[in-house]
């Protein structure tokens, strides 16, 4: 009976853990992940005719790639071509808010907050920002 107990609850520790392990994968929606961008953007003091257009481009920037990538992973797309497709969106996006920004707003862009926006497994920092290992000299007997 012991035995019977113990091996229900560990089925239920695993199948809740799974289960909290697959919610912790999906993506934010395109509203959510427009949010954070325009949060990160707030910092530029733009016009409200400029925040309304920047907002429009990443709305539709994210409603474009998330339905583009659930399309392609639906046909069997490989991972190359998702890659590829998505450097795409990215450079019209992109050259739509050159036009909007600054040359100095968009090399913030750029350089800082685009790459913040890029989601991360967890535990994962952006490749940029990752912190070499350091290197302990060796003792010298």
């Amino acid at each position: 009976m012991k035995k019977q107990i113990f091996l229900f609850v560990a089925a239920t520790f695993m199948s809740i853990t799974s289960l909290m392990a697959q919610e912790a994968r999906q993506m934010p929606s395109p509203e959510e992940r427009t949010k954070a961008a325009m949060a990160k953007i707030a910092a530029f003091d733009l016009s409200s005719e400029k925040r309304t257009k920047v907002e429009a481009i990443l709305v539709d920037f994210y409603t474009t790639q998330q339905s583009t990538m659930r399309e392609m992973r639906a046909a069997g797309g490989d991972r190359e071509q998702m890659m590829e497709k998505n450097k795409d969106l990215a450079a019209k996006r992109n050259d739509k808010l050159k036009e909007i920004f600054t040359e100095e707003e968009y090399t913030k862009w750029i350089n800082d907050i685009e790459p913040s926006l890029r989601p991360q497994r967890p535990g994962m920092a952006p490749a940029d920002k990752k912190a070499a290992p350091e290197k302990k000299p060796e003792a010298k007997n």
